[in-house]
């Protein structure tokens, strides 16, 4: 258990195991099962008819799974998660888990690119066998499509002067390690502010390697899809974008978020809401993990 809690310690634990409502003779899914925190616990509570998938896209996840008829560990993107539990032959589960954040492993390897605090390659790609990793892509955008991605998906205010700064420097050498990359940003970035805004820098450039946004809209469609009447779904978010969506589709059943009501006014989502407002770490927890300071758990339960 040692090495799944350096790979990664699950945010929200006993919040999650809760909003799951675990039955010993249940069908559940961890769409995200990275060190195998949430899926340990989950799969604690099973009986001998109780079975747990799991999902994860990084072939160095894979080494913390466990052997046992009743785990399946699955090296696929849990966008794709509908197919998968079927090819399985599974029709639907009673609950579903997706923990978006990034695992501790990533950021804390300099070889994955990652984190702006350690040298190395500018690689990013959860799954090392997808095409294009942080440094291709730095190297192919044109400039006004990286400063919208610095906008849109990091708010980043300089957006506009680092991308401009980033495609300049390409000319003469490309922009392919961290240390490159840094440099490049620096004038751009507050001293004041300097972690945050780095981070916000690499979190929307991870985010596109990764297609994460279309990822995350397609695993909402197929969870409920995958999920039986009464199940619940449980997703951890960790930025503003994915929990907006997140929200949106709880309440309303699609990802427009637009509410549909029937002649008398009533609501014809297929899931209820459980969390009015977001679960957040408690003081407890922050002090033990401080990267789930931001996490946010949303809960919903199909109609």
């Amino acid at each position: 258990m040692s090495d799944t809690q350096v790979y990664h310690t699950p945010a929200l634990l006993p919040e999650v195991l809760d909003a799951l409502r675990l039955r010993p003779d249940g069908k559940y899914a961890d769409a995200t099962f990275g060190g195998g925190g949430h899926s340990r616990a989950i799969f604690g509570y099973l009986g001998y008819e109780g079975r747990l998938y799991s999902f994860d896209q990084d072939e160095e996840a894979l080494a913390n799974g466990w052997d046992d008829d009743r785990f399946t560990l699955i090296h696929g993107n849990f966008r794709f998660i509908r197919q998968y539990l079927r090819f399985y032959g599974v029709d639907a589960v009673d609950g579903i888990l997706a923990d978006l954040g990034v695992s501790f492993h990533h950021f804390d390897d300099p070889e994955r690119g990652f984190s702006f605090r350690f040298s190395g390659a500018l690689d990013m790609r959860m799954n090392r066998r997808a095409r294009m990793s942080a440094a291709q892509l730095l190297e192919s955008l044109p400039e006004d499509r990286l400063a919208e991605i610095l906008s849109l998906y990091g708010e980043l205010r300089q957006s506009r002067r680092i991308a401009a700064a980033i495609v300049r420097e390409r000319v003469s050498a490309p922009v392919d390690t961290v240390e490159r990359l840094l440099q490049t940003v620096r004038p751009f970035i507050s001293p004041k502010n300097e972690k945050k805004e780095l981070a916000q820098l690499f979190q929307a450039l991870r985010i596109v390697v990764n297609d994460e946004i279309h990822a995350l809209k397609q695993f909402l469609v197929q969870s409920l899809e995958s999920l039986k009447p009464g199940g619940r779904l449980a997703v951890i978010t960790y930025h503003s974008l994915e929990d907006r969506l997140v929200k949106n589709f709880m309440r309303t059943g699609n990802l427009e978020g637009r509410e549909q009501k029937d002649f008398y006014g009533r609501n014809l989502s297929p899931l209820k809401l459980l969390t009015s407002k977001p679960v957040v770490a408690s003081e407890e927890e922050v002090a033990r993990n401080p990267r789930s300071r931001s996490a946010k758990l949303r809960v919903a339960e199909k109609l």
